[in-house]
């Protein structure tokens, strides 16, 4: 299973960037799509997940109601819009993902850099 996260990129506060990450799996509705994010000299930060058969979402409160997480069958994958951007959700993100019957997050992308300028 490979991860390839995409979009990250410099903007300003209170406008909108999307994240892409594509899975490269057999049986992409087998699998939930967690996105992570990691700021600098802190800890790796949950920020929501999607499963991919039904596309149900989980969102870290830090988040909710600002990032929304979808999924594209056709295109094998997954995304996570966040609006209303501030400057602390200047992070490196990570999309991760682990079969549906696992408990863990196995499978890593590389991470994308977003930047939140005030």
């Amino acid at each position: 299973v490979q991860l390839q996260a995409s979009g990250g990129g410099v903007v300003q506060a209170g406008t909108s960037l999307t994240l892409s990450c594509r899975i490269s799996v057999r049986s992409f509705s087998m699998y939930v799509m967690g996105w992570f994010r990691q700021a600098p000299g802190k800890e790796r930060e949950f920020v929501g997940s999607i499963n991919l058969s039904v596309g149900r979402t989980v969102y870290a409160d830090s988040v909710k109601g600002r990032f929304t997480i979808s999924r594209d069958r056709a295109k094998n994958t997954g995304y996570l819009l966040m609006d209303s951007l501030r400057p602390e959700d200047t992070a490196i993100y990570f999309c991760a993902a682990h079969h549906r019957q696992a408990a863990d997050y196995d499978f890593w992308g590389q991470g994308t850099q977003v930047t939140v300028s005030s």
